[in-house]
C-alpha cells in the first residue's frame, strides 16, 4: 500500500471516529437497538482502517493525527448538532489541534 493510500485510510478512519462518537450519544447508552448497531459497525470499520494505514504510516503520527480528526470532528458535530457550547477559547483549543494535525502530516 503506498503512503497516500495510508493517508487516505487514516482520514476515512478519523471521519469514522466521529460518527461513532456521535452515534453513541444517540444510542443513550446501547439502550437504542438502532443507534448501537450503528455505532458497533462504525467502531469495527475505524479500527479495521485504522489497521490498515498503520502497517505503512508511524504509529505515534498516524495515531495522534487519528485522535485529532476525531476530537476536532466530533466537537464541531456536537455543536452543529446537540447545541453544544461554543466559545473563543474552545475554538483557538481546536484551530491548534487542527495545526497540530498538519504539522505531524508534514513532519
Amino acid at each position: 500500500m503506498s503512503q497516500s493510500m495510508a493517508w487516505l485510510l487514516l482520514m476515512i478512519a478519523g471521519a469514522l471516529d466521529v460518527g461513532w462518537a456521535i452515534s453513541m450519544k444517540y444510542a443513550e447508552g446501547y439502550t437504542r437497538a438502532g443507534w448501537s448497531v450503528v455505532s458497533l459497525v462504525l467502531l469495527a470499520a475505524f479500527v479495521f482502517l485504522l489497521g490498515r494505514a498503520l502497517k505503512v504510516l508511524e504509529v505515534g503520527v498516524a495515531y495522534s493525527v487519528w485522535t485529532g480528526i476525531g476530537a476536532a470532528g466530533t466537537f464541531i458535530m456536537g455543536v452543529v448538532l446537540f447545541g453544544e457550547s461554543l466559545s473563543a477559547m474552545k475554538l483557538v483549543g481546536i484551530a491548534l489541534v487542527l495545526m497540530g494535525i498538519v504539522a505531524l502530516k508534514l513532519a
